[in-house]
């Protein structure tokens, strides 16, 4: 991306009170190209742009200086935190603690089905958590709690919609979610967050609210016609895998 255009997309941002998301600091590669191109790393390069401020959330954020944490920390930078994606393409273990000291938001992604093949965020919740606690060496680090919060009112905060979204409160979305933890793999229940962190797993989800209007009924997609779905599925699937084909002829 030129230098003009982020210098417009920040005059965008600016002008429509808007967050602007990038994919920074998400491999080692990532970094070295930037620093070949441009004589600095990322983080610096957008920092000399104006684009390193309140408006701006980091997705992945994972190979970063004390220094460039402090910068995020001082310029109300928000992270994403995408943990199964980074792992899946070997890129590592994002400092989630060392942001949670600094004061940083963090709040928890998927990123998206072409390096994550589940959209799973209690899948995310787990692993975010036991991977906090692998690099920090600390068994204490990332609690359910927190990590229940980075997918919930923390994500909201980083998307600027805290007032709206992210909590159950009087006035906010009814954006709900409920979860059968009478299934055998979440027993013996002794803390309701840490078993759904933990243990809970998709199938458990019995109901879903998005703004109040009921999408997941009893375990049943409400308003999808599944057979439907899965019929265009297999149809863009044989699509796609031919024009590969074509190109690889």
């Amino acid at each position: 991306v030129s230098d003009q255009t982020f210098t417009e997309l920040r005059v965008l941002a600016d002008q429509l009170d808007t967050r602007i998301q990038i994919h920074l600091h998400e491999s080692v590669q990532e970094i070295e190209n930037e620093q070949n191109t441009s004589g600095k790393r990322p983080i610096e390069r957008l920092r000399d742009l104006g684009l390193v401020n309140a408006s701006l959330m980091a997705v992945h954020a994972v190979h970063v200086t004390d220094n460039e944490i402090a910068l995020f920390a001082d310029a109300g930078v928000v992270i994403a935190h995408c943990p199964r994606s980074n792992l899946k393409l070997a890129d590592g273990i994002a400092p989630i603690v060392a942001y949670g000291k600094a004061g940083i938001t963090v709040a928890l992604g998927t990123d998206s089905a072409a390096s994550n093949n589940v959209m799973d965020m209690l899948g995310e919740m787990r692993i975010a958590a036991l991977l906090a606690k692998a690099e920090a060496h600390d068994a204490s680090a990332l609690p359910a709690a927190q990590a229940l919060r980075m997918a919930t009112l923390e994500g909201a905060k980083a998307l600027g919609l805290a007032d709206s979204i992210g909590s159950i409160e009087a006035g906010k979305w009814a954006d709900l979610a409920c979860i059968d933890l009478r299934h055998i793999n979440s027993q013996p229940v002794y803390d309701p967050v840490s078993q759904l962190v933990y243990t809970v797993q998709p199938q458990q989800v019995s109901d879903v609210w998005v703004a109040g209007k009921h999408q997941v009924d009893n375990g049943t997609l409400s308003h999808i016609d599944v057979d439907d779905l899965l019929q265009r599925t297999s149809e863009w699937q044989y699509r796609i895998a031919g024009e590969q084909e074509r190109k690889s002829a």
